[in-house]
């Protein structure tokens, strides 16, 4: 199904990132409004120095915001301008160029258990974020081959 195309045909590129000194206030709003699960980390020349996942998002928040507390609230809040990005981020990251095959990415994905994979050129600067969404489209965009 994947063997002729490359990254790039199906990687996201309008992208939303953050620097590494941004508050994880930030990044709290950024999620909060967006349906994304990933967000680059990248400095001023757009090199990637990282990337947080809403599920790690999540593990930094208080139990109760579950329930909406005002208490919690005020602790995530609290909490949240106390800490930047680069504290949170995972740092070494599996990174793939633009022209590599899907089927690569998709063996990482599967061997990792990645949801997304950062996409480089030769710079370390970021082109684009593949995640297994954009590999669910491409696939179900295909036609499907029925074996007698």
């Amino acid at each position: 199904m994947f063997t002729n195309n490359i990254v790039k045909e199906v990687m996201t590129t309008d992208l939303v990132v953050v620097n590494p000194n941004d508050l994880v206030f930030k990044i709290q709003e950024i999620f909060e409004s967006n349906s994304f699960h990933h967000l680059p980390v990248i400095d001023d020349n757009n090199n990637l120095l990282g990337l947080i996942s809403r599920y790690d998002y999540n593990l930094l928040c208080d139990k109760s915001t579950l329930f909406k507390s005002k208490k919690a609230e005020h602790i995530n809040e609290r909490f949240f301008k106390s800490m930047i990005a680069k504290d949170i981020m995972s740092k070494n990251l599996v990174t793939l160029h633009e022209d590599a095959p899907i089927s690569r990415a998709v063996d990482l994905m599967r061997e990792n258990l990645f949801h997304a994979i950062p996409i480089v050129n030769n710079e370390n600067k970021l082109l684009g974020l593949v995640t297994t969404y954009d590999l669910l489209t491409f696939a179900y965009q295909q036609p499907l081959s029925i074996g007698n």
